[in-house]
């Protein structure tokens, strides 16, 4: 891709005027946030919808703060939630192109070097006494005085020149929260290169999405102050700003904005992951949290997310994550996960129970085709991926722990011998269906004189050491003829 810098070094004014492209932005410094992940989802959206382009950009000029193992978490995250995306980049392998653009500004008078020696930010604002716009002397300096000292090699920072004789409104229409304005009176002369020549945030996510041609910015609230300065360097470039969009806030239930110092793996993304839950039952949820689809649905596809998203469903306030310490899942989460897992086309689930089974060590006896049928009928007991492998472990495997409820039934006087008499009927009887179990467990309670449901009951928990689940003639077709036979004569 050629990019804008490329094509205009010398700022003649363009227009962003190309399909939608909207960008995914983190930075390495931790595991992918659930907000992080909710900005994504919605960038991601919004591009889908429009059939645009969306791009991941991994913003790592932050040498002191990045780390591999930060930046492993955020793709294990994304590539989870199994979206994908079109185009990746780092930033770090781009400085020569945010340098380029903060040097023409430079030479265009839009900026000027800083000689200033750095003072922490409290003790500059008392010297100033008030919040601090900038260092008239350093403004001041001619061209060549400011070459001249560059050249000795004295440190410097380049700084915007905002406009701040003659001050103005810089505003943009925000898709959520509406006009936006702010004087650049009020604008500090922010940094676009550091001493050490790395640029800043400001620098570095405007170059790139000058260059790669970003139609819509969209991230969070808290970024929304931050965009009058990113106006200020495109128009100084000479290129239309995106529009832009600005996301409400995800808080704690005591209000306080979701934190990984303050809140832990709650915030996580991987959380969830780890917790069983389906990719699509957690972006429906992060979808739910600050956007509606204003026609009351809850349960969502994928393609019903698409089709739905616009910005005009976005809400203005926060939206709250609930957890307590107790449980960092969103009962509310779980709920919509637990609908997905009982109503996604089973061929859609089959991977992800594989997959949950693998990692527990479990191999699933029996063919495809009962595989199939066995997850199909059990799913509608489950909320979530994990409680395959534990609370349906005897229907994957023969080691399987009794529920104390269930031992209670398997003990209750007679039931075993009758549940070795059961399985001798049912390995006479050649047939093996729900109506030919039935028929046989009726029977022989009927000859016994005892109520069915002592062996029902009973065989509910020989066989799967549950006290529930599904239907109980169902439960013998999942376990299979075979495996029935031998846990009903082993009791």
């Amino acid at each position: 891709m050629v990019g804008l810098l490329t094509l205009n070094p010398f700022f003649q004014f363009v227009h962003l005027n190309f399909m939608v492209r909207a960008r995914f932005a983190p930075s390495p410094t931790g595991y992918l946030h659930i907000g992080s992940a909710r900005t994504f989802i919605f960038n991601w959206l919004y591009v889908r919808h429009q059939q645009g382009t969306m791009v991941l950009r991994i913003d790592d000029t932050d040498v002191e703060r990045n780390t591999q193992a930060s930046l492993d978490s955020i793709m294990d995250g994304l590539n989870w939630l199994g979206l994908g995306w079109d185009e990746f980049y780092r930033q770090s392998e781009r400085l020569d192109l945010h340098r380029r653009l903060a040097y023409r500004l430079l030479d265009s008078g839009l900026a000027y070097r800083d000689f200033t020696p750095a003072v922490a930010g409290d003790a500059e604002e008392r010297l100033h006494e008030g919040p601090w716009l900038c260092n008239p002397e350093m403004r001041a300096l001619s061209k060549a005085e400011s070459e001249r000292r560059a050249d000795e090699g004295e440190p410097f920072v380049v700084r915007f020149r905002v406009p701040r004789e003659n001050p103005r409104e810089v505003a943009f229409q925000d898709a959520v929260y509406g006009p936006q304005s702010k004087s650049t009176a009020d604008i500090e002369d922010f940094a676009l290169l550091r001493s050490n020549g790395m640029p800043t945030y400001h620098m570095a996510s405007c170059a790139d999405d000058i260059d790669l041609q970003i139609t819509h910015v969209i991230r969070g609230q808290d970024h929304l102050t931050n965009t009058f300065k990113h106006i200020l360097i495109f128009e100084g470039a000479g290129i239309s700003p995106p529009q832009f969009t600005h996301l409400p806030l995800l808080i704690a239930p005591d209000g306080a904005k979701l934190s990984k110092r303050k809140h832990g793996p709650v915030v996580s993304v991987t959380t969830y992951r780890d917790a069983g839950f389906l990719p699509i039952g957690y972006i429906n949820f992060l979808c739910l949290l600050g956007w509606s689809p204003k026609d009351n649905r809850e349960q969502m596809s994928l393609r019903d997310l698409i089709t739905a998203f616009s910005f005009d469903g976005v809400n203005r306030s926060n939206a709250v994550v609930n957890f307590s310490e107790e449980d960092p899942v969103d009962p509310k989460a779980l709920w919509l996960n637990s609908q997905h897992l009982r109503t996604m086309p089973v061929a859609e689930l089959l991977p992800y129970v594989k997959q949950t089974l693998a990692a527990a060590g479990i191999a699933p006896y029996g063919d495809e085709a009962h595989f199939t049928f066995t997850v199909d009928t059990i799913r509608s007991r489950f909320s979530t991926l994990l409680e395959f492998s534990n609370r349906g472990l005897a229907y994957f495997s023969d080691k399987f722990p009794i529920d104390p409820a269930s031992l209670e039934k398997l003990n209750a006087p007679g039931a075993r011998e009758l549940l070795r008499e059961l399985g001798n009927r049912l390995a006479a009887n050649p047939e093996f269906t729900e109506g030919s179990v039935e028929a046989e467990l009726r029977g022989l309670a009927a000859e016994r004189g005892v109520k069915a449901g002592i062996l029902i009951n009973a065989s509910r928990a020989a066989l799967t050491g549950q006290p529930v689940g599904p239907s109980a003639f169902a439960v013998f077709l999942c376990i299979g003829r075979e495996r029935c036979i031998e846990r009903l004569k082993g009791v």
